[in-house]
């Protein structure tokens, strides 16, 4: 058996590992009015250290409650970040989102036929933001990405959620 890794698989993502509580404030649209919610992230090391899972939880005032859980790992090949993510209300992904880096924004980017999400996480001084936007496509199913790239009427995306949290001081960062 070989020893478990200890590189965390990809450096900045050891600036998220631990547990963040804090609010996500949700645009308005066909799943609600405009609102805040309690929320609380959490990210932990797993497999020896060769990859990184997500777990995300608001509650609603009435009680309920939307989960998400995403695994981020590395590609062995190309280094760079993986990420698979399903949650309580959209289908699961056909295949991992490749993540890319922004002045040390770590960004994700899912699609269907029906649009994109684009998620950008960052932490600065002591505070995680996560800000999911999306794009919405209203070709009937065609690939939004082609369809900009041919007729170069990219959609915009537009805010659907921002979460903002500090990390929970009574649990370690691992």
């Amino acid at each position: 058996m070989d020893r478990p890794r200890t590189d965390h698989g990809h450096p900045a993502l050891a600036n998220l590992l631990g547990r963040w509580r804090g609010t996500t404030r949700l645009e308005s649209g066909p799943w609600g009015a405009e609102r805040t919610v309690d929320a609380e992230m959490t990210f932990t090391l797993v497999a020896g250290g060769s990859a990184v899972v997500q777990s995300y939880r608001h509650t609603e005032s009435d009680g309920s409650h939307f989960e998400g859980h995403g695994i981020f790992t590395v590609d062995p090949v190309r280094r760079d970040v993986l990420w698979y993510y399903v949650d309580s209300v959209s289908p699961g992904p056909d295949a991992p989102a490749r993540c890319t880096w922004h002045g040390g924004d770590l960004q994700m980017e899912r699609h269907t036929g029906a649009g994109s999400i684009r998620h950008t996480l960052r932490v600065r001084d002591g505070v995680l933001l996560d800000v999911a936007e999306l794009r919405r496509d209203d070709s009937a199913g065609a690939d939004l990405r082609i369809r900009s790239a041919a007729d170069g009427a990219a959609a915009s995306y537009k805010p659907f959620m921002t979460s903002r949290y500090s990390r929970d001081p009574g649990v370690p960062a691992v």
